[in-house]
């Protein structure tokens, strides 16, 4: 009776294991024919919104499947494609199609490591990663703690992301969470690229230094937040 059920934890291990290592193959394939094009694409907004005309009504399917693919991957940079949308589509559509697209992505991302675990994380991130966020395991805080980190610019959500999937959020936490917070960089990012996509080359820098600023005020703000944290709860 032990011996079958050694067994059968044998053969939950190789199926896991088997999952996390195609999962793998699956992202380098993915970040060398679509990544690479994809980025490449995004630097020319004018040829991306002629793509999107192009599509009609699946253009903007076709473009929230850009933004799950970039954030499922992670290694794929957000902020092109939120500019590119407010070029292609405007501020208030580019927003709307970069937060659906965001949710659908960062769901799957949550649940694929609630399935994985912590192999689904080492695809893309090193573990000594979460000794940054170790925080994040304090229960009594971490709906508070993952809102404000997806909230302040500048931080790694992608990272963030894969991280949440191994704490104990629950799903609806994160759902909501998914869809309420990461507004705020999306908007400006959104917002730059439409005035890039009316000519008003001016408002569109003002737009992207104050960004820049910000997002790295925000960066700042979130080490120091790591390092006090991680000295309270060692």
């Amino acid at each position: 009776m032990s011996n079958h059920r050694s067994l059968t934890q044998r053969q939950k291990r190789w199926l896991v294991g088997t999952g996390v290592f195609l999962f793998l193959v699956l992202s380098a394939l993915v970040c060398f024919f679509a990544g690479r094009p994809l980025i490449r694409f995004v630097k020319q907004p004018e040829l991306f919104r002629q793509w999107v005309d192009q599509q009609g009504p699946l253009g903007p399917l076709a473009f929230m499947g850009m933004v799950i693919l970039q954030i499922v991957v992670a290694v794929i940079p957000g902020e092109p494609l939120e500019i590119a949308a407010g070029y292609a589509f405007g501020a208030l559509e580019g927003t709307l199609w970069c937060l659906l697209g965001a949710f659908a992505g960062r769901t799957v991302v949550f649940l694929l490591v609630r399935r994985f675990g912590a192999r689904a994380v080492e695809v893309f991130f090193p573990l000594e990663k979460l000794q940054d966020l170790k925080f994040l395991q304090n229960q009594r805080r971490l709906t508070f703690w993952v809102f404000f980190l997806f909230f302040l610019p500048g931080t790694p959500k992608d990272v963030l992301c894969y991280i949440v999937g191994l704490t104990r959020l629950p799903l609806r936490s994160w759902l909501i969470i998914s869809a309420i917070a990461p507004i705020p960089s999306i908007v400006t990012s959104t917002i730059g690229g439409d005035a890039l996509g009316m000519g008003n080359y001016a408002f569109a820098a003002l737009v992207f230094v104050l960004t820049l600023a910000v997002s790295g005020l925000g960066l700042l703000f979130y080490r120091g937040i790591c390092r006090v944290r991680e000295r309270r709860e060692s």
